[in-house]
């Protein structure tokens, strides 16, 4: 195995189990390790430390496991299985009103790189690194050990999240899939509503699990509203709405494929098509326009404003706009559920851009509730940047 070895007193965070290893605090390379490789790392005065995926860039080693074990042949097995259970104890996998999850949360399930969504027995993999690609084969060998013949089909999304890299297939496709499953959408059942997925041609994995528990807090605050999913995607929050006695929900969001998978969901639950609307359209120009007091429930979930620390200022700026508008226009009375899900903006930050939003509407506000990621997507105690989603719940007068 290739060694790093660190600077002299580099290898404070790795003592201290930050699963990251950054090009700076290197001084030798032995070996010539491609990217991807597993190698060793070593601090100064030759102590093993751990060992993981070479990468080329600011982050060099992305650790695996702080002992060897990662060169054992059931390594893979053994941290699904670790996974599963986690997902088993929390009371998600294996419940009988929600059949979907995130299996494996990346750095929250010591594999940094690797994104695991399970939908009724068809897992979706998405490798952040290059290591995690080339390990694909091993992952779904591993899941079909796992999961048995529960497991419908293991399919690869990773061209969109894989480094681009000279010589890497970067081509969406099945690992595996069960002789009698032909499928690319499944209905899947969140909480006791239901869901079309389609892993294929849908955005990320093809469902936002991630906000399954704010879903089911929409849901208990919604009766006898008027209610406005704004980026509403397959319309997560307005099937719950209209489930718990929303009033009407108006669905908005600039795809059209997404929209079209908003009404067939809406039909897949059994509600009256005439308590919701679809608007195909850009969201910030429909809130602009939206007449003040219309709605006294307003979803506000962008997509990430900002993906890297340079776009971090513009964000902010954008997250103040947008809660600005959204706070000038809820009913007296109203509630507001406002998210973030860029990594790069912590809570602290958002939670000020939204103050000044609500500063410069000059109404009162007050905070009822702090939301995050559920439990399935896991933050690793060392890992504290894995805490991506971050939202308010906010009461306007």
């Amino acid at each position: 195995m290739i060694k790093i070895i660190l600077k002299k007193g580099r290898e404070e965070s790795l003592l201290r189990f930050h699963p990251w290893v950054f090009s700076g605090a290197i001084a030798q390379v032995h070996g010539t390790p491609s990217e991807g490789d597993i190698v060793g790392v070593y601090a100064s005065d030759g102590t093993f430390l751990a060992c993981g995926h070479y990468q080329i860039g600011s982050i060099a080693v992305r650790v695996l496991s702080f002992d060897s074990d990662v060169l054992a042949p059931d390594f893979w097995e053994t941290m699904i299985s670790r996974a599963l259970q986690v997902r088993i104890a929390a009371g998600i996998a294996g419940s009988s009103d929600t059949n979907c999850y995130r299996l494996v949360h990346g750095e929250g399930d010591n594999l940094p790189g690797l994104i695991i969504d399970y939908y009724d027995g068809v897992c979706v993999m998405q490798a952040h690194s290059v290591g995690m690609f080339r390990a694909r084969k091993q992952i779904s060998e591993a899941l079909q050990t796992v999961y048995g013949d529960s497991l419908k089909a293991v399919y690869d999304k990773s061209s969109g999240t894989a480094p681009f890299k000279a010589g890497l297939d970067l081509i969406d496709g099945y690992m595996y899939r069960r002789g009698d499953f032909n499928q690319n959408e499944l209905a899947v059942v969140e909480n006791g509503h239901s869901f079309l997925v389609n892993w294929t041609e849908g955005q990320k994995t093809g469902f936002f699990l991630d906000q399954r528990e704010n879903r089911a807090l929409v849901g208990r605050m919604s009766k006898g509203r008027n209610m406005l999913n704004l980026f509403c995607y397959t319309g997560g929050f307005s099937i719950y709405a209209l489930a718990e006695g929303a009033l009407h929900v108006d669905s908005v969001d600039s795809s059209k494929k997404a929209m079209m998978m908003v009404d067939r969901n809406v039909a897949l639950n059994g509600f009256d098509p005439s308590r919701h609307t679809s608007l195909c359209c850009d969201a910030i120009d429909y809130l602009k326009n939206v007449p003040e007091g219309k709605y006294d429930l307003m979803i506000v979930d962008p997509p990430a404003f900002a993906k890297h620390r340079g776009a971090l200022k513009n964000a902010l700026r954008a997250y103040q706009r947008l809660n600005a508008a959204a706070i000038s226009k809820v009913a007296p009375g109203g509630l507001v559920f406002t998210y973030s899900c860029s990594q790069v903006v912590d809570k602290e930050a958002f939670a000020l851009a939204v103050f000044s939003a609500a500063a410069q509407c000059g109404r009162s506000v007050r905070i009822l509730d702090r939301l995050n990621q559920p439990c399935d997507h896991s933050v690793n105690i060392y890992h504290p940047e894995g805490e991506y989603l971050k939202g308010l719940l906010l009461y306007v007068e």
